[in-house]
């Protein structure tokens, strides 16, 4: 046991203050891990899932024909993807850095309320946007980006002003990516910032400019497999192999029951209030101690959080906007079968409805019951989760959070990238600079904007670290910035009235009043405009909350009264082209009975799931009032029972759904080792389907398996 600096000044004494006494940091400026295992992580992985996935890519090509390199099938994958792969993909493009680390961030602030409503705040976009993702198939499928939509309903004016906002949402996501894992990199390892900012995006780039969507999806499974390997060991070392859900009550209970004096005694120097640390110079507090504010008897162990409750409605209205605004999700839709589009949206939202709320209630609840040095700052980086598995795995712990960041950064950033470029190549250069572009011109295009969007995101994150902005404040602000234009995109897809003239004002004018609206709180609230008083949850809460609704409220009353239209949605893919004649995905594969079969499935479900997160579930447990002993006990269980079962299945089902895929693959494997020619059995044979007059090329470009099977019957006939 270590020698405290100081005797211990209350009774009982914090869990671990013997070790701690008069540490105002956990990690001290002195990282965990050396900066060998950092620059192994970040250049090393990157390195070996690039030559992995690229590897695997062109297996696929060669040994079962899947992956012709066109550019429709660079940016689509085909629209083959079926519903596990589908679910994989949302699972590890919705784990961003800030699902890792800003959840147990508000699990350190608010207790058992911040992982519930970060969990279930951000996973009824996902299953809503199901509804959205199967629309898509049934009257926009030759689409390549959401921007074309726009463009083939309500012309030039909206498409660019959604082109603007489709950016702006990937340039907030990609930050909040490198915000979170350049500050955590350099908390663990002592790799500077800004080089952390500039290699962490190269692992991205390779692959994803070599392999398009179809290695990203496939970089996507394995990235969520190791997610939710490490989330398993950490919420098994926790609640089963080092503590209980009962020691970690105890513990809550304890740490509230401090007054203010003794806790400014225990974050002190030397045991005495005129050296303590524990209040800023504003007199907030900056460590976990003492009755919790806005929560119900000021404790950790309960749903009643004023504070938390306000985070969840920012976290609602904010990532409505990540998700309709980002082309990422959009691309997903495009990709996956028509069958899979729903169903893959509503199990990708349950799955990943796990990893927030099972590791934040494991790591995030576990930093304040031990009362670890984490400031209220540090919290804010993201550094909760690295330092709660620094103290109980030692440096493995910490290495396996570093791991499991970089998965979350590397799949959700190869996401971002494949976005990026398909707008520009598709809604910039084929729209207003090429417009006769072809398939080789597309692709060159694509791969160019992957590497240069990866560089600029490195040095844009550099200029908001010098600004003085965290993960946390940019996580908040997201929703102020794009989310005037959620609900006119709602409204493009399932309202015949809605006015493209109308769209273009509720997003720039529902923007304009957010800006205006978060300004004047500021002032009001903090008596000046600064970067901290623009933070406060109350400023962004009126910001977002404006930029949703007024945006809302302004396209519904132009819509109505002002331009109504009547459009008729069967036109609507007649005005999306293809460049190339690949027809994978499209044809007699869209059924139309079927597609709205599966809309009317997606919006039972996905309305009713969304009453249960985020109204049946809070109030059900509001009559708990702060949490009994057995009560906490079955949340815990719930987190992990939940986190288990959504391991399993993402895991599993994409590779039961790919039993006859990963067939083709062996089965060409073997033909190669025995020189047989060919990959495909007669009735293996690809149906290629007649090519319609909407596009740039003559000649249909038929599937490589197909051609292989020609090929092969040719070579038996001579």
């Amino acid at each position: 046991m270590a020698e405290p600096a100081f005797p211990c000044p209350v009774d009982p004494c914090p869990p671990t203050f013997d070790e701690f006494a008069g540490s105002t940091s956990y990690f001290g400026g002195q990282p965990p891990l050396s900066q060998t295992i950092g620059y192994l992580v970040v250049i090393g992985f990157g390195a070996l899932f690039s030559v992995f996935t690229t590897a695997v890519v062109y297996i696929d090509k060669f040994f079962a024909g899947n992956a012709n390199a066109t550019s429709e099938h660079f940016n689509t994958a085909g629209r083959t993807v079926k519903t596990g792969l589908t679910a994989s993909v949302i699972v590890s493009q919705w784990t961003w850095a800030a699902t890792l680390l800003q959840s147990s961030n508000v699990a350190w602030n608010y207790g058992v309320s911040g992982p519930f409503w970060y969990a279930s705040g951000a996973t009824i976009q996902v299953l809503l946007f199901g509804v959205l993702a199967i629309s898509l198939k049934d009257i926009a499928p030759s689409a390549h980006t959401m921007c074309e939509i726009v463009r083939a309903r309500w012309g030039k004016s909206a498409h660019i002003t959604f082109l603007i906002f489709a950016f702006l949402a990937n340039i907030i996501v990609t930050s909040m990516l490198l915000l979170g894992g350049a500050a955590t990199v350099q908390a663990l390892t002592g790799v500077r910032y800004e080089l952390a900012s500039f290699l962490i995006p190269w692992g991205v780039i390779l692959y994803t400019s070599a392999g398009g969507l179809k290695a990203t999806f496939m970089a996507s499974y394995f990235h969520t497999m190791i997610i939710f390997a490490v989330l398993l060991a950490m919420i098994t070392v926790v609640y089963i192999k080092v503590y209980s859900s009962d020691q970690i009550y105890d513990h809550l209970a304890q740490t509230v029951a401090y007054t203010p004096d003794e806790c400014k005694l225990i974050w002190s120097k030397d045991g005495t209030v005129e050296t303590t640390f524990y209040t800023n110079d504003a007199g907030v507090k900056q460590y976990a101690c003492g009755y919790v504010t806005g929560n119900n008897g000021g404790s950790y162990l309960t749903m009643l959080s004023s504070d938390g409750l306000m985070f969840g409605i920012i976290n609602i209205v904010g990532n409505f906007g990540t998700v309709f605004v980002d082309q990422s999700y959009w691309q997903s839709a495009i990709a996956a079968k028509p069958e899979a589009a729903a169903k893959g949206y509503m199990l990708g939202g349950v799955c990943w409805f796990a990893i927030p709320f099972s590791l934040a209630t494991s790591l995030g609840l576990t930093s304040t019951a031990l009362m670890l040095p984490i400031s209220k700052d540090e919290a804010g980086s993201g550094l909760v989760p690295p330092a709660v598995a620094d103290y109980l795995m030692g440096s493995a712990g910490a290495a396996l959070i570093l791991v499991m960041l970089f998965m979350a950064i590397v799949s959700t950033g190869s996401a971002e990238s494949i976005a990026v470029s398909s707008l520009v190549a598709y809604d910039v250069y084929r729209e207003y600079i090429n417009p006769d572009a072809t398939g080789k011109q597309i692709l060159w295009v694509s791969r160019v904007v992957i590497v240069v969007f990866g560089i600029f995101m490195g040095l844009f994150s550099i200029v908001l670290n010098v600004i003085g902005l965290n993960l946390g404040w940019v996580y908040l602000f997201m929703g102020v910035v794009i989310g005037s234009a959620v609900i006119p995109l709602w409204n493009l897809m399932t309202w015949r009235k809605a006015s493209g003239k109308g769209a273009v004002i509720a997003a720039w004018g529902g923007f304009a009043l957010a800006i205006i609206g978060w300004l004047i709180g500021a002032q009001v609230q903090g008596g000046s405009i600064t970067v901290a008083t623009l933070g406060t949850n109350e400023v962004m809460l009126s910001g977002n909350l404006i930029a949703i609704f007024s945006s809302g409220f302004i396209h519904y009353v132009y819509s109505k009264f002002i331009d109504p239209q009547d459009y008729d949605f069967s036109t609507l893919d007649d005005n999306i082209h293809l460049v190339e004649q690949d027809l994978r995905g499209l044809g007699d594969e869209l059924n139309k009975d079927d597609i709205r079969r599966s809309k009317r499935w997606i919006i039972r479900r996905g309305y009713l799931l969304t009453f249960v997160l985020i109204l049946a579930w809070p109030v059900l447990s509001v009559p708990a009032g702060v949490f009994t002993r057995e009560y906490f006990a079955f949340w815990v269980l719930v987190s992990i029972a939940w986190g288990f079962a959504a391991a399993i299945t993402i895991s599993v089902l994409p590779l039961v759904e790919s039993q006859s895929e990963l067939g083709s693959v062996f089965n060409g494997m073997w033909n190669y080792v025995r020189g047989v020619e060919g990959t495909m059995r007669h009735s293996d044979q690809v149906e290629v389907v007649a090519a319609p007059t909407k596009t740039l090329d003559v000649e249909p470009v038929k599937p490589q398996a197909e051609l292989q099977f020609h090929d092969q019957l040719d070579h038996e006939e001579a």
